[in-house]
């Protein structure tokens, strides 16, 4: 019996052996195995006379030949349209940059292979969850999970789309409460829209704006008369918890109805509960159908608290842009700060003041510069911004107030000190500032304000030196008497808006003698009456003043004499 000697590319198991063996009738022992990696794979057998060939190597070889004698032998035009028809039936092959996700934490994820990202660039990740790149590093990115919070791990295959994050806009969306991408939570089914924005946008540049010159009625009095706000402005509502921030900012929503302004409130790490009081406030005062509530929960995570206002402005660019004059509300910047910090310290940025990152004055002034008056080339639409700052301790110093009341116009500063004394709003007017909105003020109102703020200011600061006691002369009483009347007057219930008319006949009685002989305790009663009165006695004096914007002699001569008939 010959001896046989078999070549594998690899070495073969002692099963494969014993079966090869079998298959040679022969024994184990007459058999040699050898291995040679130049086969590629298969295996070659030889008894020493013939040789049988089963190996890669061989078949590549012969197929090689066979191709050669075919071109020589076959004309160009043949073998391309060989090779056309050939190709014609395979699937088009697409170029896609992929990588493996290494870690998945808390909403962040870094992953590697993704060397040509960009920033704010859109992942796709294990085919049907979505992530943000945040940070561009040597050998890995970081990105925040957009969905697929606790389901993505690491190896997951992650591509890159091209794309950033856009949410659906359009009028569709009024009347509805949407998560922080636009998603509905309201129960009342999808969003009929076709129409998509980027989240991120540049603000309009300068000359695409317009002079802030129309006035946005909150219909807060302490608001409209002391810090007005224009169409376009920003102005920041800062203040210790429990003031009354939202709660002015949703008197200011309330007052938008009938007045062609669309607004939109942004939930930003708020309770479920408090968002569902906002939506049943906003319902009872029928202003829900003007309105978009976007919700990024508390027990949402901290990617989706960061996204939300960003997805919110582009709702609301989508109105200015096509004309529209457009509120909306940030509940607030200091969670969404909190938010970042969270963020950004998971992506193993450097902290700095208070363990935010350098750049947290930057996320929130690209977004408050998306506020703006558009020139009437671009339409002449408007987004105005009330962005809302919790302090602590009614400290305006520390690192987030500074930064946006750097960025704002202008600021209302909510005292606790008043709160808690009954006064509501409670408007620090000496901390509290319009930078723009006075030039929006309508005539009527900048006639009758004038020494409205120093009276005020002066009032609480001699007030501070009565509570020990100390006497005073007879100009001082006057100022204290005076002071306490205008507070009473500014006294206003929450869900209670005025208009712009009832604000300029209250403050223009309050600036004359008449209301002196009435008792501090009655003014609010007493101005009620007296518009109860107008309305019923003289119903086109509130009307003609709202639609002049100014108050004339004669409509000063009729709010005299109705005075003078509710006081006698």
């Amino acid at each position: 019996m010959a001896d046989f000697v078999v070549t594998s590319a690899r070495a073969l198991s002692e099963e494969k052996r014993r079966a090869i063996a079998r298959s040679l009738g022969a024994p184990l022992d007459a058999v040699t195995f050898t291995v040679d990696e130049a086969l590629i794979g298969g295996i070659v057998i030889t008894d020493g006379e013939n040789v049988l060939d089963a190996s890669v190597r061989r078949k590549v070889t012969d197929a090689a030949k066979q191709a050669e004698e075919h071109l020589a032998n076959a004309p160009l035009e043949h073998i391309l349209s060989s090779l056309r028809e050939e190709f014609s039936h395979l699937p088009k092959a697409e170029l896609t940059a992929a990588g493996i996700v290494r870690t998945a934490v808390d909403g962040v994820i870094f992953a590697d292979g993704l060397s040509r990202a960009k920033v704010g660039e859109l992942l796709l990740i294990g085919g049907e969850y979505f992530a943000m790149v945040m940070n561009l590093e040597r050998e890995r990115i970081g990105a925040i999970l957009l969905t697929g919070m606790n389901l993505v791990r690491a190896g997951d295959e992650v591509r890159l789309t091209g794309k950033i994050v856009t949410v659906p806009v359009g009028e569709a969306l009024l009347g509805r409460v949407v998560g922080p991408l636009g998603d509905p939570i309201d129960g009342l089914g999808r969003v009929e829209t076709d129409r998509f924005r980027p989240a991120e946008a540049p603000a309009p540049a300068i000359l695409d704006r317009a002079k802030v010159s129309e006035p946005l009625y909150t219909g807060v009095k302490t608001v409209d008369a002391i810090v007005p706000i224009g169409k376009g402005q920003r102005e920041l509502i800062i203040g210790d918890r429990q003031t009354g921030k939202t709660s002015l900012a949703l008197d200011a929503i309330l007052n938008q109805k009938g007045k062609n302004v669309y607004c939109i409130y942004v939930a930003i790490g708020q309770k479920t509960t408090t968002v569902a009081d906002v939506v049943n406030t906003l319902k009872k005062g029928d202003a829900l159908s003007y309105t978009t509530v976007v919700a990024a929960n508390a027990s949402d995570s901290a990617p989706l608290q960061y996204v939300a206002p960003y997805a919110a402005t582009a709702m609301a660019e989508e109105l200015m842009y096509a004309g529209k004059d457009v509120l909306i509300v940030y509940d607030d910047f200091s969670k969404h700060a909190v938010a970042y910090r969270t963020i950004s310290l998971l992506l193993k940025r450097p902290a700095g003041r208070e363990a935010f990152p350098g750049d947290v004055f930057y996320i929130h002034s690209r977004l408050l510069e998306r506020s703006a008056k558009l020139s009437p080339r671009l339409g002449g639409g408007s987004l105005t911004a009330l962005p809302i700052i919790e302090t602590l301790g009614s400290d305006i110093s520390s690192y987030i107030p500074t930064n946006v009341i750097s960025i704002t116009d202008g600021q209302i500063f909510l005292e606790s000190g008043l709160f808690h004394a009954g006064i509501r709003p409670a408007v620090n007017v000496g901390l509290s500032v319009s930078r723009v909105g006075g030039n929006a003020q309508p005539k009527a109102m900048r006639s009758v304000v004038k020494g409205l703020k120093l009276d005020l200011a002066r009032y609480r600061e001699m007030a501070v030196f009565t509570e020990f006691g100390a006497d005073v002369d007879e100009d001082t009483k006057s100022v204290l008497d005076r002071g306490a009347k205008l507070t009473q007057m500014l006294l206003q219930k929450q869900g209670a808006p005025y208009s712009m008319a009832e604000e300029v006949t209250e403050i223009y009685v309050m600036s004359g003698d008449a209301f002196r002989v009435v008792e501090k305790d009655k003014i609010g009663a007493t101005l009620a009456r007296l518009l109860e009165h107008i309305r019923a006695a003289y119903p086109s004096l509130l009307s003609s003043i709202e639609e002049s914007g100014e108050l004339s002699d004669e409509n000063k001569s009729l709010i005299d004499k109705a005075v003078s008939e509710v006081l006698t």
